[in-house]
């Protein structure tokens, strides 16, 4: 794996990008292509539990911190639904916020979406892994409507997320990797909007 500096933003439907950076960071994969590794089962996960899902909280939406964490625990749960519906896309015009029709729909973007957040499982799962995660997430300054979390600000069972992710990681060392979870509150409620990652 190559070890030249990397900075990628990963907006809301960014799925490709997602299973690119996580593929980069996760490890070197054997084979040239990442289209040839095993798709996640992501989807049929969705389906089968989507009203379970969708149950979410309010709390989560009530702060950044809340709707990081409600979104940092659904993908190590492996429920995207449920990750889908504490998201929003503010590059879209109008913004789209994650809504129970859109997040069970099988729009293209939606089904890639549900993919990544298949991939960031991997990465965002502390060994040993457990049924049920304890997220935290420390207090974030809030400017405006926006907010950003570092990962060694969001703890998964007592270890910080920037950890967890440089433990399932290959050839990435301690102050290589920076990871920020963004947030922004749309309507009186907050959203993840973006998940930003630089190696180097």
């Amino acid at each position: 794996m190559s070890k030249r500096s990397a900075e990628r933003t990963v907006g809301w439907i960014a799925g490709a990008a997602v299973v690119a950076v996580v593929t980069g960071v996760t490890g070197c994969s054997n084979n040239t292509s990442s289209t040839t590794e095993k798709k996640p089962t992501a989807d049929s996960s969705a389906t089968a539990d989507a009203k379970k899902e969708a149950a979410q909280p309010a709390a989560a939406r009530q702060s950044a911190e809340g709707a990081v964490a409600e979104w940092v625990t659904a993908i190590i749960k492996n429920q995207p639904t449920r990750a889908c519906l504490v998201m929003a896309d503010t590059d879209a015009s109008p913004v789209r916020v994650g809504s129970a029709s859109m997040c069970n729909s099988d729009q293209p973007d939606v089904r890639k979406m549900k993919e990544s957040i298949g991939r960031l499982r991997e990465s965002f799962t502390p060994k040993p892994a457990t049924s049920d995660p304890k997220v935290e997430v420390a207090q974030a300054p809030v400017t405006g409507d926006k907010a950003v979390v570092p990962a060694n600000k969001v703890t998964i069972d007592g270890q910080t997320l920037d950890k967890v992710i440089l433990s399932n990681s290959t050839g990435l060392t301690s102050g290589q990797l920076d990871v920020k979870v963004k947030a922004s509150e749309i309507n009186n409620a907050w959203y993840v909007t973006d998940f930003d990652l630089s190696v180097g």
